[in-house]
This record gives structure tokens, C-alpha cells and sequence, in this order.
């Protein structure tokens, strides 16, 4: 048997079985009932149908009642990258990696970010098992080194996608780019409690940002309110405190208190920066200065 051979619809199901044990560690039949509203028999024969295509692909585990990754894993779909941080981080994109035309004339900033899937796989298995990783990272700051991590969330700044993770070399909660780990390796051994994301004050802290258009380079404000919806000129932009840096660069919006920067990519001022204070990523953000500051200790190392 063939996979070209293999109707579109079960073909779409053997994709979510290899994508949720790829990339989660597991797959049970519930899974395929609640994504495909099938009988048991049919997700029966799928499982069957994969394990024929790719027998050394997966692993029943009988106590659990569940298939898990196998040792010899050989993936069968060739998944955009691009379609596995969408699916993982929005639930979005299940099934076979088709390409389709939009129903209108458009186009997409290229994805120039592009991780190696078989890392990603191994993070998001980790976050999904919540254990930890031996990860080969290369920083920016000390050049290629190996790390243990506990990897618990996902997060896209815009430019790329990053790993937020207890970071036991440093004792630090830090975010990694996905691009810079060159391998990851699973650990038998869970993450501690003070590891999680609960004791990440960074991630656990909302902050409210208020956005207005820029006092000195912007001459028509109505244009800039429009394309925020604000509402009596200043847009409100709840963000975690890991991800406020990455958002105020990536819009380019002027954080110094006297709105001083110059500039026509400057069209947005945070009118609220005592609402900054604490942050540690802040090295990011336009026109932000603090003397104890100066470096991003706690971003993408």
C-alpha cells in the first residue's frame, strides 16, 4: 500500500496521527473522534493504515491506551514549518501539507525563521510532557553551548519564534530561539515546580500598554487611530512582560518619556512608561533607557 493510493480524507487522518506523535509524543484513537467526528472503527483502521505505511512510526503503550513516538521514528509528511507553530500554538492546520490558492490576489511576508523540525519536535514534545531537554544552543553572547532547559510555552516576537524555558545553567527563566538549537535531546526527568511557568513572574505578569499616535512625526492622527481602532486617540494592548520588548521593537514604538524620537517609522508613543517598570527585555524597546538595563539578560541570550 501506497499513501497515493489512500483516499484524501484518510490520508488527512494519518496526517494528524503523525502530527500529534511527532510533535506531542502521543496519539490515541479519542483523539481522531474528536478532530474527525468518526467511528472507532474507522479510527481503528487508521491507525492500522499508518502503522502498515511506517511500521517502526509508533508504539502502543497497553496501559496507557495510547500510541506513542517510536525509537526508529521516519516521518511520512514532509509539514511546513510554518503550518507545525501554527497548529501548535493556534490549533490550527491539522491534516495533509497541501498548498491552495487564496480566493483572492495576495501575499505573505516570506518566513525566513525556519527552525530544524526534529528540535522542534523535541521541545514541543517536552512542553506538551512537561520534562526537561538537553538542548546545543548558539548565543549571541557566549558562542555555542550545551543546556538544560524546561521548556514551557511557545512564543512568535515577530521576527521569530522563541522557546520560553528555565534555563538551569544560568538559574534564569529565558527565552531561546528556536533557530539557534541545533539539537535537543529528551531527558527522562520531569521539571520542578519552581521551574514552571507559575514562578516565571516575567511570563505570569500582564501589562497594559497605552498606544497613541506620535505627538511630533505624525501630522494626520486619525489615520494611525484607524489602523489601531483607539478609542479616543490611545489604543490599549494587554501583553505578558517576556513578550513587551519584542512587541514595542517590532512596531517600532517610541518608549522614551518625552516622545523624543525621530523618525516616520516612529508613528506610535508609549504615553504610560511607568507601566515598563520591572521589565526585564527592555533593551528591545525604541528609546527605552535604564542604567540597570543596558543589556537583555533575560531575552533571546
Amino acid at each position: 500500500m501506497a499513501l497515493e493510493d489512500i483516499p484524501a480524507t484518510q490520508r488527512e487522518r494519518l496526517a494528524y496521527i503523525e502530527m500529534r506523535v511527532r510533535f506531542l509524543g502521543e496519539c490515541r484513537r479519542q483523539d481522531l473522534l474528536d478532530r474527525f467526528t468518526i467511528q472507532e472503527a474507522a479510527a481503528t483502521r487508521d491507525f492500522a493504515a499508518y502503522r502498515l505505511l511506517a511500521p517502526n512510526n509508533l508504539d502502543f503503550d497497553s496501559s496507557r491506551k495510547c500510541y506513542l513516538l517510536g525509537s526508529k521514528f521516519k516521518p511520512l509528511f514532509d509539514f511546513p514549518a510554518e503550518r507545525v507553530l501554527t497548529w501548535l500554538s493556534q490549533g490550527f492546520g491539522d491534516g495533509v501539507p497541501v498548498r491552495q490558492r487564496g480566493y483572492v490576489p495576495s501575499e505573505l511576508t516570506p518566513f525566513i525563521s525556519k527552525p530544524d523540525m526534529d528540535a522542534l519536535a523535541a521541545i514541543s514534545r517536552a512542553i506538551h510532557k512537561r520534562s526537561l531537554l538537553k538542548i546545543r544552543y548558539c548565543s549571541l553572547t557566549s558562542g555555542k553551548s550545551e543546556r538544560v532547559i524546561a521548556p514551557f510555552a511557545l512564543a512568535d516576537s515577530g521576527w521569530r519564534w522563541h522557546v520560553r524555558a528555565f534555563d538551569r545553567k544560568s538559574g534564569q527563566f529565558r527565552d531561546f530561539s528556536l533557530t539557534r538549537i541545533s539539537s535537543a535531546k529528551p531527558l527522562d526527568e520531569l521539571a520542578h515546580e519552581e521551574e514552571g511557568p507559575e514562578r516565571d513572574i516575567q511570563w505570569s505578569r500582564i501589562v497594559e500598554l497605552e498606544l497613541v499616535p506620535h505627538p511630533d512625526n505624525i501630522r494626520f492622527p486619525d489615520a494611525i487611530e484607524s489602523d489601531l481602532g483607539m478609542k479616543n486617540g490611545c489604543g490599549y494592548v494587554q501583553v505578558r512582560a517576556a513578550m513587551t520588548g519584542y512587541l514595542l521593537r517590532l512596531w517600532n514604538v517610541d518608549a522614551s518619556p518625552d516622545h523624543s524620537l525621530r523618525g516616520p517609522e516612529y508613528q506610535l508613543w508609549l504615553r504610560n512608561t511607568p507601566a515598563l517598570y520591572g521589565i526585564q527585555n527592555l533593551a528591545l524597546a525604541p528609546g527605552y533607557l535604564r542604567q540597570d538595563n543596558k543589556e537583555n539578560q533575560h531575552g533571546d541570550v
